[in-house]
């Protein structure tokens, strides 16, 4: 006679109680271990093996994000806003490389690697607004071509250098090229808030007012370090 059955005989409602916990408990467990399969079976931690497509998941790739960007509404000061930003970023990253070699201040060194890091993206994912919007890449102005590429030189509106400028950065260095690039920086990040904030104000495509929103924000914090990096050279 097992234990169960002397239990049974001795405390019936008792034993009854105790076997139906017993039953259900199992259940339970069965339901445990085929949820996890099925978590398996869909991607491990849940995260990875499902795809939506438009309408479903919120892009979590910066590429899916950019695309996502594309494919809202945009009008002209978009279109704008990403064909002169892009040379602008391009130039920018031109004069940041030219740091190394030539720049003796640690900050400076540090800075144009972080304009490197923050920009370098920034003028891919316009480039793809571009195609997605089927616009043309920035197009050179006339005074663009006079200059070598290199837009209209110190004092214009838009901060970009001209082909002279960047050539007499290129012939520095130490805390001469120190100097020279802190100037000719301020200058340039200001152009590009002045047309990231134009951006702001008409613009119309969600991805585009957010670049130029991050634009404000970390080029004026530049600036700002550039006029202390100025103050103590």
């Amino acid at each position: 006679m097992t234990g169960f059955t002397r239990a049974l005989r001795r405390h019936p409602a008792t034993a009854r109680r105790t076997a139906a916990t017993a039953r259900r408990t199992a259940a339970s467990a069965g339901l445990v271990a085929a949820g996890a399969l099925l978590l398996a079976a869909c991607g491990g931690d849940g995260t990875g093996g499902m795809r939506h497509g438009a309408g479903g998941s919120t892009p979590t790739t910066a590429s899916e994000a950019a695309e996502a960007a594309a494919g809202e509404g945009f009008n002209d000061t978009d279109v704008t806003f990403a064909q002169q930003m892009i040379p602008h970023h391009e130039q920018a990253l031109e004069m940041a490389r030219l740091a190394d070699g030539r720049a003796s201040d640690p900050e400076i060194k540090d800075l144009a690697g972080r304009i490197e890091q923050a920009q370098d993206p920034e003028i891919r994912t316009m480039k793809g607004w571009l195609e997605s919007w089927k616009q043309p890449a920035a197009a050179r102005s006339g005074s663009d071509m006079e200059h070598g590429g290199h837009g209209s030189g110190h004092g214009s509106d838009d901060g970009m250098m001209s082909a002279a400028d960047m050539e007499q950065l290129k012939g520095m260095k130490g805390t001469a090229f120190d100097k020279a690039f802190a100037e000719m920086m301020i200058e340039h990040h200001n152009g590009a808030i002045s047309m990231a904030r134009d951006e702001q104000r008409n613009g119309e495509n969600p991805g585009a007012r957010k670049m130029a929103g991050d634009i404000v924000d970390g080029q004026s914090a530049e600036v700002e370090q550039l006029r202390d990096i100025l103050d103590r050279l």
